[in-house]
């Protein structure tokens, strides 16, 4: 990835309301050279869409969690399901097939406790193939991100 490329996705995820001309006078460009960029980002799949980042807590939110699930069989029609299922939930924001003592991590959001174990029990205890379920709450928020590192290099 170019210098230029980089630092235009990292203006867009600091703000991806701005103009293409704002765009353009922060990463130094003329606003047509920045537009073709930005569209060749957008059709290579490095830019996936526009998003409003929003405040879980004050959207009614309390309630985050990681759990860790282990398959009894990496049979694939377990895993297949599984996959398949939890990308229609909501709830989960992010998961990661992983190595370790579980095979995947999910990052789940809630209105509260009720709200979770109603997810629990309507939902993860009962897909096919589950052997283990192991949750930690998250009781605060250090750092959380969906920017990518992305440091353009100086000039």
């Amino acid at each position: 990835m170019e210098a230029q490329d980089a630092h235009i996705l990292a203006e867009l995820q600091r703000d991806g309301r701005s103009t293409n001309q704002e765009l353009a006078d922060r990463v130094g460009m003329s606003t047509s050279a920045c537009w073709r960029r930005v569209r060749a980002l957008e059709e290579q799949g490095v830019i996936q869409g526009y998003a409003a980042l929003v405040d879980r807590e004050r959207a009614g939110f309390a309630m985050s969690a990681i759990i860790h699930v282990s398959l009894e069989r990496h049979d694939h029609r377990f895993v297949d399901q599984f996959v398949s299922r939890v990308r229609d939930r909501q709830e989960v924001l992010d998961c990661f097939a992983t190595t370790g003592d579980a095979d995947y991590h999910l990052r789940v959001v809630v209105r509260d406790m009720a709200a979770y174990n109603h997810f629990l029990d309507t939902f993860v205890f009962r897909l096919p193939g589950i052997r283990h379920v192991r949750t930690n709450v998250i009781l605060k928020e250090i750092k959380s991100s969906i920017a990518l590192p992305l440091t353009p290099k100086r000039r």
